[in-house]
């Protein structure tokens, strides 16, 4: 009868166990990482980020920013940006100034020339498809955390 009782035991934690690739992170983790992340910005003030998941065709990440972003674009992945805290502005579209290949697939630069620029703030969600130029402002003083899906389009 014991056996039966701890057979039966060992199914039900195996059956309650979360499912291959599913993922959650809650409201107090997040807060909690994002002041880590603020606390290991550099004297630059260079973005601190930490990868939450790799899923093999998509990734997620948190950022915390405290200065104005590159002018970006990637080639083969969608970015979905989920803004936490803070306020910032993105210039979406347009055309990279004097673009640099940095990193396969991925072009830099300075800033952006003929964008459309947006108010980003808490809960607003924004996705970028690939081969979109963009590039987050932020006034001087402030901060911003935002959680990052890259999503491969191929």
């Amino acid at each position: 009868m014991k056996i039966l009782a701890l057979f039966a035991a060992s199914i039900a934690s195996l059956m309650a166990a979360d499912p291959t690739g599913f993922g959650l992170w809650k409201s107090a983790e997040l807060k909690s990482l994002e002041k880590k992340l603020a606390s290991k910005m550099d004297e630059k003030k260079s973005p601190a980020s930490d990868a939450l998941a790799n899923y093999g065709n998509h990734s997620i990440s948190l950022i915390h920013r405290e200065v104005s972003g590159e002018a970006e674009l990637h080639e083969t992945q969608a970015d979905l940006f989920v803004v936490q805290t803070g306020d910032a502005t993105i210039i979406v579209g347009g055309t990279v100034v004097e673009p640099q290949t940095t990193a396969p697939n991925e072009v830099r630069g300075p800033s952006i020339i003929d964008g459309e620029r947006k108010h980003l703030g808490p809960g607003d969600i924004m996705h970028i498809p690939p081969k979109t130029p963009h590039q987050l402002l932020l006034d001087k003083g402030k901060q911003f955390t935002y959680a990052i899906m890259k999503i491969n389009a191929e």
